[in-house]
């Protein structure tokens, strides 16, 4: 009967690490399976990644364009039609706007002026467009940028 007692693998279906370097009677002694000097036989060597044999790697061949900033900004874009789906007087901030699952959390966010806006919104984010700030004032709210905020 088979129990947890007596849990073996079948013949045959596993095998022993080969311990290299550890004497003649082992068959894999003295030079450990690395034979007689050269770059290989030393230790820390092997090919390293994107080695060629000496030949120009291809990272290196290929041409380099362009540069990429890595303190841009990126915004998150907001319309105002989206906007629009807030309830009059609402105070809309970054939060609320996670919240509702218009930018994701820790975005930057910029308000554009794509469609209407018919409800008057007090609005506070990192920035607007004149055009969407226009818009939004017409309908009877207010926008404060946080830039403005931390001045």
């Amino acid at each position: 009967m088979l129990t947890l007692a007596n849990l073996a693998p079948q013949p045959g279906s596993t095998k022993q690490k080969k311990r290299v370097g550890r004497g003649p009677g082992s068959g894999h002694g003295k030079t450990a399976g690395r034979g007689h000097k050269g770059f290989k036989a030393r230790s820390g060597s092997g090919v390293k990644p994107g080695f060629e044999g000496g030949q120009m790697p291809l990272q290196r061949r290929l041409p380099k364009r362009g540069f990429n900033n890595v303190f841009k900004k990126q915004y998150a874009i907001v319309s105002l039609e989206q906007l629009d789906q807030f309830s009059a007087g609402e105070i809309v901030t970054v939060d609320t706007l996670v919240a509702a699952k218009l930018v994701k959390k820790g975005a930057l966010v910029k308000i554009l002026a794509n469609g209407e806006i018919s409800k008057a919104l007090q609005i506070t984010v990192d920035k607007v467009s004149e055009a969407a700030k226009a818009k939004i004032e017409q309908a009877g709210g207010s926008v404060v940028t946080a830039v403005a905020e931390t001045q």
